[in-house]
């Protein structure tokens, strides 16, 4: 079972990934970035994993 240490807000998230909340929440709507809904109050929540393998996606360079 998942911890809830294992998840931030996305205050947080939005810091860990260098960007704004409101680009965190458009990434997340188009699905670029894997989000989950705290059922109690419907926050965002986003996996810390799921953060790291988005930053090391995006690092990769581009294939040419």
């Amino acid at each position: 079972m998942t911890k809830l240490n294992e998840y931030v807000k996305i205050a947080e998230a939005a810091k860990i990934l260098g960007v704004s909340q409101n680009t965190l929440r458009a990434w997340a709507e188009s699905g670029k970035i894997r989000m989950h809904r705290n059922p109690a109050n419907g926050y965002r929540l986003f996996r810390r994993t799921d953060l790291g393998r988005f930053l090391a996606k995006v690092a990769k360079p581009a294939k040419e």
